[in-house]
């Protein structure tokens, strides 16, 4: 496709005439396009907004803020000198160069005192340290293995850290516990440890708690000590073993004799039971037979305060009547007189041959 060219030859035409203007002292030319007045002063004004980048990439650089969290507070320190009133959780300005903030944790921390071959892990907040070796009171070797949980006071950080240092830890919390420690082990047996082991860990725990907080404006909180293990010389684990083993084989045997007194116990209780069964069934019987003996004597008794003379004559009349009515009957009957006279008389009736024979004998 062939190129127009008209709009090029016009535009140099136009050129042509600009520039003849010009040099016979025309001076209507306009340019098509003119720069803001911002550019225009840009020239005399290029230091200052110079500077003012500058400024502003130096405060950038320096950081003259800090953030503080949850757990932390903030020490701000002017020309080498700690401030007593700790910086809170927030947002905090400070200037740079002559002034500088140290950030330190006040949440629970541990320190964890057990075997170096135990040792593996890290947490800022946990610190591992080789457990305590400890002579016992007849000159053997004890390891110890506790763990102690405390935190920084928010309060008295600040002394705290220009007196201590940041390194406080070792200087306040591990000497001490180490100390207590040997004191209160080292008045013990070996052999003892683990029997009085709670012992051991309240004597301890008191003892540490004690000299910790008990420093000059407490600077630390003693949250807990846990003694976690006691580590015995193998001799000595040996010998508590053969004393558990004789002391539970002790305590079979006791519980064998009381298991047999027990079972002795309740025979003899069965057995007394039994008799007792027997002697109050017995005595039962003795007291019926009294009883009835006695209801029987009384009876009698009563039967013969009732035979009176009066009363034995009208049944001798009764009987003799019988007497008289067998004679009219059988004049042959025989009388026989009892003699005392207890029976009025006995009758025979000797219609009875065979009978009477042998009375005559």
């Amino acid at each position: 496709m062939p190129i127009d060219n008209d709009y090029f030859k016009n535009r140099q035409k136009e050129n042509k005439g600009s520039n003849n203007s010009s040099n016979n002292g025309g001076g209507d030319f306009q340019p098509p396009f003119e720069a803001p007045q911002f550019f225009k002063n840009f020239g005399k004004q290029s230091g200052i907004v110079y500077g003012i980048i500058i400024i502003i990439i130096l405060l950038v650089m320096a950081k003259p803020f800090v953030i503080i969290e949850s757990g932390q507070v903030g020490i701000k320190v002017t020309t080498g000198k700690y401030e007593t009133e700790p910086l809170q959780p927030g947002f905090h300005l400070y200037i740079p160069v002559i002034q500088k903030v140290i950030t330190v944790d006040t949440k629970v921390r541990l320190i964890n005192y057990k075997s170096i071959e135990e040792m593996s892990g890290y947490d800022s907040g946990i610190k591992i340290n080789p457990a305590i070796n400890i002579l016992d009171a007849r000159g053997l070797p004890v390891s110890i293995e506790l763990t102690v949980q405390y935190k920084l006071l928010p309060h008295g950080a600040p002394t705290t850290i220009a007196t201590w240092g940041l390194s406080w830890e070792d200087k306040i919390v591990n000497p001490v516990v180490r100390n207590i420690v040997r004191n209160v082990v080292g008045g013990f047996k070996a052999e003892e440890l683990p029997m009085r082991r709670n012992e051991i860990a309240v004597l301890i725990e008191d003892g540490i708690r004690a000299e910790i907080e008990s420093l000059e404006g407490r600077p630390v909180s003693i949250e807990s000590v846990q003694l976690r293990e006691i580590v015995l010389p193998s001799k000595i684990k040996d010998q508590i073993e053969k004393v558990q083993v004789a002391n539970q084989e002790s305590e079979r045997v006791k519980y064998e004799v009381l298991r047999a007194k027990q079972e002795a116990q309740k025979k003899a209780a069965l057995a007394q039971g039994e008799a007792d069964k027997n002697r109050i069934e017995a005595q039962g019987r003795a007291d019926a037979v009294h009883i009835e003996a006695k209801a029987q004597a009384k009876a009698n008794d009563l039967v013969s305060r009732s035979l009176t003379v009066k009363l034995l004559e009208l049944e001798q009349i009764k009987v003799q009547g019988k007497f008289n009515d067998a004679l009219r009957e059988n004049k042959d009957a025989k009388i026989f007189l009892t003699p005392g006279g207890s029976t009025p008389n006995i009758w025979v009736d000797t219609k009875d041959k065979s009978r009477d024979s042998s009375i005559n004998r």
